[in-house]
């Protein structure tokens, strides 16, 4: 139901769909502020297949407020963050769920933090060294929410930094949100196993 009105709440997103093979790619050494990564740089560092569920590391989580690092300004506003071509790429090779260690699967500038904190847009602009209208059109606002959810696909936000025992592997993935009828976004827990 986030950002899709005649979508699914959370009591009806399937277990299958929360649970399966999953890769955890560790881009944090390749990403600063205001980066923005691609289903190459993902692929570089990890095996995607076909159906994984996918988790991406930024190293972010450590700003968060009880993280090594806290900086709420740089983990909200300035993580990393993909653009349209990477949310057609996950519907391409299916992806099941996704996961990443910041506020949003979104890139901060492709959401509302771009009109609400112009100072910080001018400076992602600079980092970026391009037109934040020519990298996020307004008809690619929030993407990888705005085109993933109607496909079902759905992903986690605000992983903790559990996620570095799990680096560039292969595991299987298990996410059990809070399944509450008429719930949009849940708490959940995300449980790893390994594969080898």
């Amino acid at each position: 139901m986030h950002f899709v009105s005649a979508g699914k709440d959370i009591e009806a997103i399937e277990l299958d769909q929360l649970y399966g093979p999953a890769v955890v790619a560790d881009i944090s050494s390749f990403v600063s502020d205001y980066s923005i990564y691609s289903p190459e740089l993902v692929q570089s560092v990890v095996d995607v297949k076909p159906g994984d569920i996918l988790f991406i590391h930024t190293g972010y989580h450590r700003y968060f407020t009880y993280g090594s690092m806290p900086d709420e300004e740089r983990y909200f506003c300035k993580h990393p963050g993909p653009a349209r071509s990477f949310a057609e790429w996950c519907l391409e090779m299916k992806i099941r769920l996704l996961g990443i260690d910041t506020s949003s699967m979104d890139h901060p500038m492709n959401t509302v933090i771009r009109r609400l904190r112009p100072d910080l847009a001018l400076e992602a602009e600079r980092c970026l060294g391009n037109q934040l209208d020519d990298i996020f059109p307004q008809s690619d606002f929030q993407c990888m929410h705005t085109l993933l959810f109607p496909h079902d696909l759905v992903h986690v936000e605000i992983i903790g930094s559990n996620i570095v025992l799990l680096l560039n592997r292969r595991v299987t993935i298990g996410v059990f949100p809070w399944r509450f009828r008429g719930g949009e976004a849940a708490m959940c827990r995300v449980v790893a196993s390994l594969d080898d």
